[in-house]
């Protein structure tokens, strides 16, 4: 492959990572313009439209790729993340009330976002247990706003469906990242990870 070539993937990606981070960039973490209607179009477009959860969705997925070298073991973290995810949405649903759902949310975006700056890998058990640990407080602090209504599911659906669309670009942009100047991702974990400490510095 061209430099000129390597040049293009690594700013297409960067691009990718952008236009998706953009996309939220008008609404705050209360997820603006959300209505809780239960159908479909409402779930898809809720990760979107809240820049903690996107960034979070983005870097469990850009630090996956940035630490493994297969995409069958780059897809293991983005998989405990839904899992946790639904669970935590359905507990929230329930009933279940757990305090520090929201500095919980900020944190992972700390954390996470330091994770991509450094490529840190970790070992894959305490890797898991990050990641689902903040998956079920995002999933938590959805389920809690949901109403146990009929056609709610509809919606869990369609915010399930976005998340793996979210997942899904982080790998493509963190597999053309790795293997350029590491850099790129330090702004881009840097980046992520500041939001989330002026997320805390807020609250």
């Amino acid at each position: 492959m061209s430099v000129l070539s390597k040049n293009l993937n690594v700013k297409m990606a960067v691009v990718a990572m952008l236009t998706v981070v953009s996309a939220g960039a008008l609404a705050h973490p209360g997820h603006m313009g959300h209505t809780h209607d239960g159908l479909f179009m409402a779930g898809f477009m809720h990760p979107l439209t809240g820049m903690d959860h996107l960034l979070a969705m983005l870097a469990v997925g850009l630090w996956s790729a940035l630490t493994h070298q297969t995409l069958r073991r780059a897809m293991l973290a983005p998989v405990v993340f839904l899992v946790m995810l639904f669970a935590g949405a359905m507990l929230g649903m329930m009933g279940l009330q757990m305090p520090m759902v929201e500095p919980m949310i900020m944190t992972s975006l700390l954390i996470l976002g330091l994770l991509v700056a450094a490529r840190k890998a970790v070992n894959d058990t305490i890797g898991f247990v990050v990641v689902g640990l903040f998956a079920l407080f995002h999933g938590l602090a959805h389920g809690m706003e949901l109403p146990a209504a009929t056609g709610v599911m509809s919606f869990v659906a369609g915010f399930m469906i976005a998340t793996f669309i979210l997942h899904m670009a982080g790998l493509w942009g963190g597999f053309q990242l790795k293997r350029h100047s590491v850099w790129f991702s330090r702004v881009l974990g840097g980046g992520i990870a500041a939001y989330g400490m002026l997320l805390l510095i807020g609250a």
